[in-house]
């Protein structure tokens, strides 16, 4: 389609979190929040991409392991904490019952299959352990990962685009998947699971707060608050804690 290499790796893989704010620091929280006494057990960031939040861990675990697809953002992760293997989501290369504790983020929409990453997930977690996971959410009034429009790739954050019918959808946004809750819930379908956390997150607007600090502050706090509120399902994002039983 006559895309750029830099361009084509970030609309298939997504673009990696390279400085730490605000929004990732809330992020963390919900994570350790979420694990409570698993994160001094064996933890797995499933595609850590440069290593951000497997860095971040490694204050409470220095024993986290990061596993991402693209061997050249592994290079370039922070490596002070944990270790970094080269793999795919969908043949994690981790004996069954291994993890405590499981951080799948912003990833699931880019693999492969969907449905055999979660299911290899719950196959490496230990009885108790948990997955936590944050994926987009399809009523978000835009799509964040950009578009191919007339076999151009157009990056950036289109408007409207997951509230077209799937197929149109699709079409406009082959490289990624949205996920509705029905969706979500369907890949956990037959797995032995419990739901602890079902919610929908909006995002930390750190861009905003660093350009208009009022304006940008004023519109985080909106959002957090609507969080509380049936309108939470214009989310940026899923924010799913799934327990193995």
């Amino acid at each position: 389609m006559g895309v750029p290499r830099d361009l084509e790796k970030a609309a298939l893989r997504g673009e990696p979190s390279y400085v730490w704010r605000q929004g990732q620091q809330r992020r963390l929280e919900m994570v350790l929040a979420a694990a409570g006494e698993r994160i001094s057990g064996r933890i797995l960031v499933d595609g850590c991409g440069v290593g951000m939040y497997l860095d971040h861990l490694g204050a409470f675990n220095k024993n986290a392991i990061g596993l991402d697809i693209e061997f050249s953002r592994l290079q370039t992760a922070k490596t002070g904490q944990g270790h970094l293997i080269n793999g795919v989501g969908e043949a994690l290369p981790f004996a069954t019952d291994t993890f405590d504790l499981v951080l799948s983020h912003e990833v699931l929409e880019h693999v492969d299959d969907d449905q055999m990453a979660i299911n290899e997930v719950m196959r490496v977690l230990r009885p108790g352990g948990r997955l936590v996971l944050f994926c987009p959410n399809r009523g978000y009034p835009f799509e964040t990962h950009g578009i191919y429009l007339w076999g151009q790739y157009h990056f950036g954050n289109i408007p409207l685009v997951n509230y077209l019918p799937r197929t149109w959808r699709d079409k406009l946004a082959p490289h990624v998947r949205v996920y509705t809750r029905k969706d979500l819930q369907k890949l956990f379908e037959g797995l032995p699971v419990k739901h602890i956390t079902q919610t929908t997150i909006f995002g930390a607007y750190d861009n905003i707060i660093a350009r208009w600090p009022r304006l940008g502050k004023m519109i985080k706090h909106f959002l957090h608050w609507l969080e509380k509120t049936p309108f939470r399902w214009l989310g940026l994002s899923h924010f799913w804690v799934v327990e193995k039983i």
